[in-house]
This record gives C-alpha cells, sequence and structure tokens, in this order.
C-alpha cells in the first residue's frame, strides 16, 4: 500500500507535469549557470599552473579525484535509480503520474519544437557526427583523439544497448505520430548519447580551438546535452527516471573516456602529439 511519502512523489511529478516548460526553461538556465560558474573557477584557481600556489602533487591530484568523483556520481545515480527499477513501483508511479500531466498541459506547438530538437540526438545523427569528427582528426593528424573520439561515441552505444536489455522496460505510451520508439526504454539512449558526444565535442574544442571557443563549447555542450534529454521526456518517448539514469550513465563513460584520453597523451608526450 502507497505510503504518505509515495504519495508526495506523485503528487510533486504531477505538479511537475503541470508546470514543465517553465521549470524546463528554469533547469536549462540553472545548469548553464554552473556550468559558467565551475568554468570560472577552474580558469582561477586550476589552469594557470605557473601561478597556481598549489604544490605539483596536489595540483596534478585535483583533476584526478574530480574525475573519480564523477565515475563515482554518475555510478551511483544509475545503481540507485536501476534499484528502484526493480525493488518498488514507487518511481514508476511518479513517472507515469509526470508522463500524464506532460500529455495534458503542454502545448502542441512546444511538442513540435521539441520534435526537431530530439534529432539531434538520434543514432544517425551521431553517427554521421563520429564519422565526420574522427575524418577531420585523422587529417589533422591526430590519430590517437579520433581513436579517443570513435571509443566514446560507438563504445556508448554499445553501452547503452546493453542496459537496455539487462533492465527491458517497457515504454511509455506515446501516441501523438510526431516520434515514434520502440525498443526497451531503460536509459534513455538519447540522452547519454547527448552527454558522450556533445562533451567529447566540447573537450575537442579545449584541445584544438583557440581559447575564445571554449566556455561556448563548453556551454553549448551542457545545453544541447540537457534539450535533447528533456525533449524525450516532453515527448512521452522515455519516463523521467530513463533520462536521469542516461545523464548519469553517459556522465560515467565520458569520463572514463578522457580520462584514457588523457593519459595516453601525458603517456606519449613528449614524444608526439596526442
Amino acid at each position: 500500500m502507497p505510503n504518505d511519502d509515495d504519495e508526495l512523489l506523485v503528487s510533486l511529478a504531477r505538479l511537475a507535469g503541470e508546470h514543465a516548460l517553465p521549470l524546463f526553461l528554469l533547469l536549462l538556465g540553472g545548469v548553464l549557470t554552473a556550468s559558467w560558474a565551475a568554468w570560472w573557477t577552474l580558469q582561477h584557481h586550476a589552469v594557470p599552473r605557473l601561478r597556481s600556489r598549489l604544490p605539483p602533487g596536489l595540483f596534478m591530484a585535483l583533476p584526478i579525484a574530480g574525475g573519480f568523483a564523477l565515475i563515482v556520481a554518475g555510478a551511483s545515480v544509475f545503481a540507485e535509480l536501476a534499484e528502484e527499477l526493480g525493488t518498488g513501483d514507487e518511481m514508476a508511479r511518479a513517472d507515469q503520474a509526470l508522463t500524464d500531466a506532460l500529455r495534458r498541459s503542454v502545448p502542441a506547438a512546444a511538442i513540435h519544437v521539441f520534435a526537431v530538437l530530439t534529432r539531434l540526438g538520434d543514432t544517425a545523427t551521431l553517427v554521421v557526427l563520429c564519422v565526420l569528427v574522427a575524418t577531420v582528426l585523422l587529417v589533422r593528424g591526430r590519430p590517437w583523439l579520433a581513436l579517443g573520439w570513435v571509443c566514446a561515441v560507438g563504445g556508448n552505444g554499445l553501452l547503452n544497448q546493453t542496459l537496455k536489455h539487462v533492465f527491458a522496460r517497457a515504454r511509455p505510451v506515446h501516441d501523438d505520430g510526431l516520434v515514434l520508439a520502440d525498443g526497451f526504454s531503460f536509459p534513455s539512449g538519447h540522452s547519454s548519447g547527448a552527454v558522450v558526444t556533445y562533451t567529447m565535442l566540447a573537450y575537442l574544442a579545449l584541445r584544438l580551438l583557440s581559447p575564445r571557443w571554449h566556455l561556448p563549447a563548453v556551454l553549448g555542450a551542457v545545453a544541447l546535452a540537457v534539450t535533447v534529454g528533456a525533449s524525450r521526456i516532453f515527448l512521452r518517448v522515455h519516463f523521467a527516471s530513463d533520462v536521469v539514469a542516461g545523464f548519469a550513465s553517459g556522465t560515467a563513460w565520458l569520463t572514463v573516456c578522457i580520462a584514457a584520453i588523457e593519459g595516453v597523451r601525458w603517456r606519449l608526450q613528449p614524444a608526439r602529439s596526442v
């Protein structure tokens, strides 16, 4: 029998669905502001190595600790959602309440916009982008970066499909006909794919482009990932927990890939550029 906490969660989900568009804009603005603040902090306290007052060992330990924290956080969120999916119906009831509220409250014009934006996370889009970027990196003489890029994007796709078949969660009913999706629902492949692909693009921008493009690349990656993930909820092809799990698994995989690329880079320097 549902308890008071369960009913509160369902009520909050229903309320969020009834005010979904302003909440999405508020979330997007908050995430972009937090990303800008994190960028400013890193630029003023971590990046300028020659001016840093930290001991060299501690300075090198900071990004390692940050990457480890991201892996733990992403894996923990995913594990918690997976456990809730398997042991109780509280999350399922909240997911359904949010989905039902979205069906009633979101105007058709907004749904059409999200139907366009969600294509940025389609498998076909990400495959074409993967091939194009890898080709450019190879032409520019960056084979290790090209390999890391392909492993990040392609590996995330394989990981997501594996997780989907492990949990085998059915999708919500989506009958507006704008976007149709089949297969299992948990975790969202569009969400994890957007996190990995567009954040990896931002990482490449940090490595290869002039500094004036760095912050726009980071903020653009964050905006794209959040928007693509949200589009799956608005279009009702995924439950909210699917999208959060996609963000979590994508973040963990992305962190592993960037850490591996940086490890190869430091191992091979100064013998060659990576």
